[in-house]
């Protein structure tokens, strides 16, 4: 394996790790519709900013978008694609240039699988959810204000930004844009020093979406790792 191919491999698996952590943000984001903006600009409190959160989560149970992901930073790069979500915890993140890699998680597993490489990984979703945005899934938002600071920075403005209160956590902020009820945007700061854009197109919210979506199989041939 050539230097260039090291590279490409190390951007591609990091890309999909990234993937899956926003991923399993997006399954909280997912579910946003807008708030009525009111004439002050002013940032809500902390407690005020959790409850609106947790309030719009419960409204919406799965969506499906393209999307188009940029990095800034040591694995720099743009990749696009098509997603799909549902509540809870599952998801389908389908990348389709400029390589091939499918991101699928149940719940239980989640599966990166690079078509290039022939090769697919198998993490346990339990293992990692304590430190991520997954959380905010329980639909406690005292548990929410316990685990992340949720900043509402303009209270007029359907823009969300939480920081993880523990040291273990995999990134430092996590932005969410909506506009028209949706979500059009995030923007992840991780721990590597890295930035990442996700915008979203295309957004269909509460779609029927098959469970078929959220399950995953090797192919034959295909090298599989347990971590």
């Amino acid at each position: 394996m050539n230097l260039s191919t090291k590279k490409s491999t190390k951007q591609k698996m990091m890309s999909g790790a990234l993937a899956g952590v926003l991923m399993t943000s997006l399954g909280i984001a997912a579910p946003m519709i807008a708030l009525t903006q009111t004439a002050t600009a002013a940032p809500a409190d902390n407690l005020t900013a959790a409850k609106r959160l947790n309030k719009l989560l419960t409204n919406t149970k799965s969506m499906t978008a393209n999307f188009s992901q940029t990095t800034k930073g040591a694995s720099s790069g743009t990749f696009k694609g098509s997603m799909s979500v549902q509540r809870p915890n599952n998801f389908r993140w389908e990348t389709k240039s400029p390589s091939e890699q499918l991101i699928v998680a149940n719940g239980n597993s989640m599966w990166i699988y690079d078509k290039d490489l022939e090769q697919a990984t198998k993490q346990n979703v339990d293992s990692q959810v304590g430190n991520t945005p997954a959380l905010l899934l329980s639909g406690d938002p005292s548990k929410i204000d316990q685990n992340f600071k949720i900043t509402q920075p303009y209270s007029n403005k359907n823009y969300y930004v939480l920081y993880p209160k523990s040291d273990n956590a995999s990134f430092k902020s996590l932005s969410m844009s909506f506009s028209g009820g949706k979500p059009v945007m995030m923007v992840l700061n991780d721990t590597l020093g890295q930035t990442t854009s996700i915008k979203f197109s295309s957004i269909k919210m509460n779609p029927s979406i098959g469970s078929s979506q959220f399950k995953f199989t090797p192919p034959k041939g295909v090298d599989v790792i347990n971590q």
